[in-house]
């Protein structure tokens, strides 16, 4: 897999967020013209969009925010963990405690609580700007 695409409004903050969970920003710049509008099956699109890598991995995440056509907000706002479709990206963690902290300086607060998985893990969602919900895995023991 190469990257998730996720639609924001605060294009910033959401940077911000993802920058204090560790990854890396590979470039940010306007998108726009007939090819991008063919491959999205949008018309008149213009947007700012930002791709994130996962240091030292293949994996990464891009931000697009929409200038035009003016994006669309789901409903609920904050869905529930059984809404269809994508929920959340799990991310592994050193410290999820330290994890956890400094990404409430960026606003995020936990969905449900920090739990532990047996011996394995403490496993815990968290819920930061723009109701993106990410996983965060501290693996114990190991």
């Amino acid at each position: 897999m190469d990257n998730v695409l996720i639609v924001v409004e605060d294009l910033d903050a959401v940077i911000a967020f993802f920058l204090e969970l560790g990854m890396e920003l590979e470039g940010r710049g306007p998108i726009e013209g007939r090819w991008a509008e063919r491959v999205i099956g949008l018309d008149d699109v213009r947007q700012e969009v930002a791709m994130l890598r996962i240091p030292g991995a293949a994996g990464g995440i891009e931000l697009a925010m929409f200038h035009t056509p003016k994006p669309i907000r789901p409903e609920p706002a904050d869905p529930p963990a059984n809404t269809l479709g994508i929920r959340r990206v799990m991310f592994a963690v050193d410290d999820v405690e330290d994890v956890i902290a400094r990404l409430r300086r960026h606003g995020a607060e936990l969905v449900g609580t920090l739990e532990r998985f047996e011996d394995s893990y403490l496993l815990c969602y968290v819920r930061g700007p723009e109701g993106i919900v990410v996983g965060l895995a501290q693996q114990l023991g190991g």
